[in-house]
């Protein structure tokens, strides 16, 4: 599970897009099959249920108390869970059973907008430039092949290949907002609900929605052959860390949720704000003159630019300035000449503009 962990949330060779989007569709999916895994094997491993009736065998009982996961909160018991803090009603508890399967679902729709995102157009564009190469001949033809990509390929993919990551982006969003309005599906409207259900007058609010003691009828063929109906007293002594982890992972799809439609926001001003874009660029390529990059800016599409300014992550700022100076030389978008500056100065110093250009 750790080699797991590190495998698929250790940082890319190649940046294909942002920490907000890697956090969703890595740390989540890992996240979310780790607790599928841990609730597996404690009900494996431990006892999810123990269950009390008369004139049945234990091993009888409890199996098919915990299979059948039909659970009642009688009228009236002197057991939190059991008593009569919900006006009398009958709630049936199906859902214990399938918390490992709902985890194990939730990881694969994490992990859906990931596999749908990228198909290596971004490695392909690098040309290996993101690591060192001992020969400056090989490093020199690796940059031309760049540029005259960059030049000569067809903006209409360009646009594609942008529109197809923001509408992952979009993906991810809707996807967290589904997955809680799955949850509160799954849990029958309680687990978004129960605050407002008179929550000064319950001993605890969520026992109702994970209860550690209910009961179970188990129906058998008496003597007469007539159906008798046997009450059990059940305790689930796993439920209080199921209810541990599902209120952490509400809170967790809320705080992503709220990331990713701050991010799903700035992508719309990103659209219609050429000048955040040079910003951006600019950031990126400080050993370009600023004139050269707002050109460049308002020349390309939003796709051109996504690939420049990806490609401005992922090569080192040397090849990226050379390049970058090339491709302004092809398109003639400006002609100028070319500044150097030094290296202290190549590169945003204040730590937030550092956080903000990582989160782009």
């Amino acid at each position: 599970m750790l080699r797991l962990w590190v495998d698929y949330t250790r940082r890319q060779e190649i940046i294909i897009d942002n920490p907000i989007f890697r956090i969703h569709s890595s740390f989540t999916t890992v996240l979310l099959l780790t607790f599928s895994i841990i609730i597996t094997w404690t009900n494996l491993v431990g006892q999810p249920i123990q269950c009390s009736v008369s004139g049945v065998p234990a091993y009888i009982k409890t199996s098919y108390c915990w299979i059948e996961t039909t659970f009642l909160m009688p009228a009236s018991s002197a057991h939190p869970g059991l008593g009569n803090d919900y006006n009398d009603e009958t709630a049936q508890k199906h859902y214990t059973y399938y918390y490992q399967k709902v985890f194990a679902l939730h990881s694969l729709l994490c992990h859906f907008p990931k596999r749908l995102w990228e198909d290596g157009l971004m490695t392909r564009i690098v040309c290996g430039l993101h690591i060192p190469l001992r020969s400056e001949t090989e490093e020199s033809w690796r940059k031309g092949i760049l540029s005259n990509y960059l030049v000569e390929h067809r903006i209409i993919r360009r646009n594609w290949y942008t529109f197809r990551y923001r509408f992952c982006e979009l993906l991810c969003l809707v996807n967290i907002i589904l997955q809680m309005v799955f949850i509160n599906w799954f849990f029958k409207g309680d687990f978004l609900l129960y605050d407002d259900n008179d929550q000064e007058e319950r001993y605890d609010n969520m026992i109702y929605v994970f209860p550690r003691v209910t009961k179970c009828i188990f129906r058998k063929f008496g003597r007469s052959g007539s159906i008798e109906k046997h009450d059990a007293f059940c305790i689930l002594p796993q439920k209080n860390f199921s209810e541990k982890i599902h209120i952490f992972i509400w809170f967790w799809f809320i705080i992503l949720a709220v990331l990713i439609a701050a991010l799903v926001i700035f992508r719309v001003f990103l659209i219609c704000m050429p000048r955040l874009r040079s910003f951006l660029l600019y950031s990126q390529t400080r050993m370009v003159p600023k004139e050269v990059v707002d050109s460049i800016c308002r020349r390309v599409s939003v796709g051109d630019w996504w690939i420049l300014y990806m490609l401005g992550r992922n090569v080192d700022p040397q090849i990226y300035k050379e390049v970058i100076t090339d491709f302004a030389e092809k398109e003639h978008t400006v002609k100028y000449i070319i500044i150097r500056i030094p290296p202290q100065c190549c590169g945003p110093t204040n730590w937030f503009l550092k956080l903000f250009y990582a989160i782009c």
